[in-house]
């Protein structure tokens, strides 16, 4: 095992030298990427695809797996919300700063960095005997390093997606959340069964390895040619983060955009943290079972949501921009029931069909949201936005997991796990207001903003 983690860490230290220079002169690696066809901006999305899956994979192992590292390490339940939620905390604090690292610098290789970093840290995770170790390797640098990768990831996808096929592509992307989760859940649930928590966490963060360096290879940023002079002139304009926090703080849709995205994570991962757990203790089953039954029906269910969303999205965005937030207004509200009926329903069925509809109509807020904050976002502060709305959406949403644990003794999982469908019912309501009163101005500031920078 020694020689392992030494070979990952000789990988990681053999490279990094060369990313930070290639990350410093971001304009040089950078290639014209309408000169590779009309395909190319298809294959990015691809290897984001994937790059997403094992992104969202890596991060549901630690809940379908809880209850073993939970005896493993002796954690209480407040201490294994705990963890879930200090992850989400350094999650949420290199967010902003890899925004505007995304808007200064190649795009490319923060993702590729971020790859390595929280595939290895996943590694080293696996082989940690305490709770401290833990919270070091888990919650801290896996955290980091998928902390570096949304606000890239989502920009890239932008820059090679306009109008007219973002909504799909964001769509697109996010069914790789869901099957990542899915197959997590079933893959590590069967792992854990036969082997324990361990070797899941070396199997994902070893093939993540091998992922970055495919990405490497295959993934390019797509810039526009430029003259010495253009390329001079971009180095001065370059946007400074407190420009962007201006910017966005002055656009009513992206702050109640990012207020019910922190409701979206309050929801989920108190979902995801608990939801194995809630079915072994509730119903019996073991963690194989609940950890593909707790993630199936809500994400596969989330997938045709999702789909749909995006391509509605699209269509009814070309008549009227605020569709879209209309449409995540809708999946707020019809989930809110669903997410009632998982919590309250003693039959098994009816636990089930309420993961089916929080995953179908969640699949609405979920297609629209990148497309909603890049329709009021000047172009040149889409990446330093993305980094402050999941700065502060995971900040203020990061308390589930851990609140839900000091729950559990007192009240249950039932209750903590009903009483999430009042967040997504306030504000569902709340970006119905955004809808009738702001959204249309806010995407015209922003196309005046980008047609006078032009």
């Amino acid at each position: 095992m020694g020689v392992f983690f030494k070979s990952i860490l000789q990988i990681i230290f053999a490279n990094l030298p060369h990313m930070l220079i290639l990350f410093s002169m971001s304009e040089n690696i950078s290639v014209n990427a309408s000169n590779k066809g009309g395909f190319y901006k298809w294959e990015v999305l691809i290897l984001l695809w994937f790059a997403y899956w094992f992104n969202q994979a890596d991060r549901q192992l630690y809940n379908t797996l809880l209850e073993k590292i939970s005896e493993s390490l002796s954690l209480t339940p407040a201490d294994a919300g705990l963890i879930g939620t200090i992850f989400l905390w350094v999650l949420a604090i290199c967010f902003p700063i890899t925004g505007f690292l995304a808007d200064n610098f190649s795009k490319k290789w923060i993702i590729v960095f971020s790859i390595m970093l929280w595939s290895a840290a996943t590694v080293i995770s696996g082989a940690c005997t305490g709770f401290w170790l833990f919270i070091i390797f888990r919650s801290a640098a896996t955290g980091l390093g998928e902390g570096c990768f949304a606000p890239s990831n989502y920009a890239m996808i932008s820059d090679y997606h306009d109008k007219d096929t973002r909504a799909k592509a964001m769509s697109i992307h996010t069914t790789s959340q869901y099957f990542g989760i899915i197959v997590s859940g079933l893959i590590a649930g069967w792992i854990g069964d036969r082997w324990g928590w361990r070797p899941a966490f070396f199997l994902f963060g070893s093939i993540g390895l091998v992922l970055s360096f495919i990405i490497m290879w295959r993934l390019k940023d797509k810039v526009a040619p430029m003259s010495a002079e253009q390329l001079r002139e971009r180095k001065k304009s370059r946007p400074s983060l407190w420009e962007a926090i201006k910017i966005f703080f002055t656009v009513p849709t992206a702050i109640v955009l990012t207020l019910s995205f922190a409701g979206l994570i309050f929801v989920v991962q108190g979902y995801l943290t608990w939801s194995t757990l809630y079915l072994q203790e509730k119903f019996g089953m073991s963690n194989a079972a609940a950890g593909f039954n707790a993630v199936f029906y809500t994400h596969i269910t989330a997938f045709a949501g999702i789909l749909i969303a995006g391509w509605l999205s699209d269509k009814l965005a070309a008549k009227k921009a605020q569709y879209r937030v209309l449409l995540q207004s809708m999946g707020f509200l019809l989930a809110s029931p669903f997410i009632a009926l998982m919590g309250f329903s003693d039959e098994i069925i009816w636990v089930f069909l309420g993961f089916a509809g929080f995953g179908f109509w969640r699949g609405f807020y979920d297609a629209n949201i990148y497309p909603v904050l890049y329709d009021v976002i000047p172009v040149k502060y889409r990446g330093s936005a993305t980094g402050i709305m999941l700065f502060l959406g995971f900040c203020l949403g990061s308390f589930s997991p851990w609140v839900l644990g000091i729950m559990k003794p007192h009240f249950g999982l039932s209750l903590g796990i009903a009483m999430l469908s009042t967040v997504w019912l306030f504000f569902g309501l709340l970006l119905f207001v955004i809808y009738k009163l702001f959204y249309a101005r806010d995407c015209a500031r922003a196309m005046a903003f980008d047609a006078n920078n032009a």
